[in-house]
């Protein structure tokens, strides 16, 4: 019952923070210097001010701010976003569209992160202050302080240009057919953004998961363990894995907002055609209905991360199932 209690309870922040999420997006779009009627007709538009008039009026741009969100949020809720104005296409559809290829990119970048990652930390903190562990402490940091976009040029320079081993970008083959394109060229074009995002957001769990390993191994209960005649494995497998994993379960979840953002530096990079490329395009054009609808799938992406690290949290220790209990 208590868990059912903590779901619903965290289901009703997410509405409240899609809310605050939608209403603080509107407020900043509509009072930003993009014009949406010139964004919408062009800034070389021969129309004459009385059929501006007429397009400001029927999408209600005239309107206060207050009656103008109320308006937009009831068609959102009707499931009407709006249409693009960037791609003349409703953003609903433009949304489904582009997140089919991020969904993609983002879920491989993050477990392949997670998991290297995690096993990478795992090692730097049992042999600390080694080889092994001081060269991946100095790749962190250096990676930590490059830029996601950076990485992607760098990337592609050597790999691409250079090498030659992987395409310079797009998601499949230019020239090819919907129907010609395969599961393999596809695979092939996403693994320098995949590599990309990966490396880009490795560091923060290596370090941390190597932090904590030293502190656990540190710690008097693994002394105690030492004492009683158990050998590494099995320190490792009942004492280290066991409280290192919850918090590394935290932090890969929480790491959804800056995966999001790192990706859509890494699509425009590679010129991938998800939802980093579309909103790159929609800021560049002054597309308020596009930029709403990607604030609001951004928001309930990053929350739906958290929900899920809470929902696991029970699984994974054995304290939270003994309170609910």
């Amino acid at each position: 019952m208590t868990k059912r209690k903590n779901i619903i309870y965290e289901i009703a922040r997410m509405i409240i923070l899609l809310f605050l999420v939608s209403f603080l997006a509107f407020a900043l779009i509509a009072k930003s210097p993009i014009d949406p009627l010139t964004a919408y007709v062009g800034t070389e538009s021969t129309l004459s001010d009385e059929a501006k008039q007429q397009i400001a009026e029927h999408w209600g741009l005239n309107d206060p701010l207050p009656q103008r969100y109320v308006k937009w949020l009831g068609n959102v809720m009707h499931g009407d976003m709006g249409d693009s104005i960037t791609y003349k296409k409703p953003v609903a559809k433009i949304i489904s569209e582009r997140f089919s290829y991020s969904i993609v990119l983002m879920l491989l970048a993050w477990v392949l992160s997670g998991i290297l990652g995690f096993l990478t930390g795992l090692v730097c903190g049992v042999r600390q202050n080694g080889i092994f562990d001081r060269v991946m402490k100095t790749f962190c940091l250096i990676v930590k302080s490059a830029p996601t976009f950076w990485l992607g040029l760098m990337f592609l320079v050597v790999f691409a240009v250079q090498l030659r081993w992987f395409p310079i970008g797009m998601a499949a083959p230019m020239g090819k057919l919907e129907s010609e394109i395969t599961l393999g060229d596809r695979i092939y074009h996403l693994i320098l953004p995949v590599i990309t995002l990966s490396v880009a957001n490795i560091s923060e769990v290596v370090l941390y998961t190597r932090q904590k390993v030293v502190e656990i191994i540190g710690s008097d209960f693994i002394l105690y363990a030492r004492a009683r005649g158990e050998n590494p494995r099995q320190i490792m497998f009942r004492h280290i894995l066991r409280n290192v994993m919850l918090p590394a379960i935290t932090l890969q979840f929480a790491s959804f907002s800056e995966l999001f953002g790192g990706m859509a530096l890494a699509e425009n990079v590679f010129a991938y055609p998800g939802i980093g490329t579309a909103t790159t395009a929609a800021a560049l054009n002054g597309d308020a209905p596009l930029l709403l609808g990607i604030a609001l799938l951004s928001a309930l992406f990053v929350f739906a991360g958290n929900l899920i690290a809470n929902i696991l949290y029970g699984i994974c220790d054995p304290r939270i199932r003994e309170g609910e209990k």
